[in-house]
């Protein structure tokens, strides 16, 4: 018997991918007029080749950008990249339209809900008092509370002992087949992926169910219980 869902947070609950390009976009634009010495085009590269090399997690990706580009450390247009994207990420940042209704429903049906994430815990905290949904969990567990992220299977054994429930009794809600849906399923919990976001496209043929929108979840996880 299903008694709790445990979900991915980025791209999962809200658009992550769409919001973060939107805002790094904006942030180059200010960084360039403060004086950084770089084409938009060029710079995009520089930052996109860093967030590869570092993970999208690391927490100087500006600064790294400036000193490749310039060769110095300049404070002004750090700043101006840091404010710029923090100011257009917090203005885009919004739960995909049905994730409220969802997650209420299933509370609603007595299911715990918990968030296994990977990330640093204030930002990952951050993102979810932003996004207005922060209450409507029992858990929330980071990797970088954990000490291992995905597709660490011990990271999702974590995830349900903190729900106080058996791999059999949960199901895990994410968008990568990779980090999300195996090591899920090699511990037990059965696994429903949704399609959104960047990895959308990637071929599944593990997952137990997919859908195309979480307004599509409470009936897939009826169909469990």
């Amino acid at each position: 018997m299903i008694r709790g869902v445990l979900f991915d947070l980025d791209d999962t609950l809200y658009n992550s991918s769409s919001f973060a390009n939107r805002a790094r976009k904006e942030a180059l634009r200010a960084m360039i007029d403060a004086g950084l010495d770089s084409t938009e085009e060029n710079a995009q590269k520089v930052l996109n080749k860093i967030i590869d090399q570092k993970g999208s997690n690391y927490g100087m990706h500006f600064n790294d950008l400036v000193k490749d580009i310039m060769g110095v450390h300049d404070p002004k247009i750090i700043t101006m990249g840091i404010i710029t994207y923090h100011n257009v990420k917090f203005a885009l940042l919004r739960p995909y339209s049905d994730t409220i209704k969802t997650l209420v429903d299933l509370r609603t049906m007595g299911l715990k809900l918990g968030i296994l994430t990977d990330g640093v815990t204030i930002k990952q905290w951050e993102k979810l008092i932003r996004l207005g949904i922060h209450p409507l969990f029992d858990e929330v567990v980071t990797s970088e509370e954990f000490g291992l992220g995905k597709p660490n299977t011990e990271f999702f054994n974590y995830g349900l002992k903190k729900l106080k429930l058996n791999p059999e009794e949960v199901v895990y809600v994410g968008d990568r087949v990779d980090r999300d849906i195996i090591p899920a399923k090699s511990v037990g919990i059965r696994t429903v992926r949704i399609l959104q976001g960047k990895y959308s496209s990637v071929c599944d043929e593990t997952s137990d169910y997919t859908i195309k929108n979480i307004s599509e979840l409470s009936n897939v996880i009826k169909k469990m219980i």
